[in-house]
């Protein structure tokens, strides 16, 4: 199912495994949105701001699926700029992570996720939280970004 045809995704992922996963969700759920990938939150901001560095997202994904145990700039820290910036503090972020800390869970949710989702470690699992994600995706109205 194409949610909408312009609507971008970027995962925050360090883990080549993880992120091998999370394609293999998409196509096996057939979201054909384009996914872009960020192996930590100092690339994802890159990224996101077009700083010229790397690559920048055009448009500016609507949804972020976010690790929280990465190198460099953690899901937290990542998640503490994504909130300063006026330009990207409204992106719907969902935390998917191995961390079931309580002190994890109560950072992302101040700082406004969407939801947290604990890792599956089986690949049928895994498969139905990004369809379940997906439903939830695909009923949400999101602002125009011409």
């Amino acid at each position: 199912m194409i949610i909408d045809r312009k609507m971008n995704f970027l995962l925050v992922e360090d883990d080549t495994i993880d992120v091998k996963n999370v394609q293999r969700a998409f196509k096996k759920n057939d979201i054909s949105n384009p996914l872009h990938v960020a192996g930590n939150g100092e690339e994802a901001l890159l990224m996101l701001r077009g700083n010229g560095v790397g690559p920048s997202i055009v448009p500016p994904p609507q949804v972020i699926l976010l690790d929280l145990n990465m190198p460099k700039m953690n899901g937290i820290e990542f998640l503490q700029e994504l909130r300063k910036d006026p330009e990207l503090k409204s992106i719907s972020v969902f935390v998917l992570t191995t961390s079931d800390e309580e002190r994890d869970k109560v950072a992302a949710y101040n700082l406004n996720v969407s939801g947290y989702i604990l890792k599956p470690i089986d690949t049928t699992q895994f498969k139905d939280a990004m369809k379940t994600l997906e439903a939830y995706w695909s009923l949400c109205e999101y602002p125009s970004q011409e």
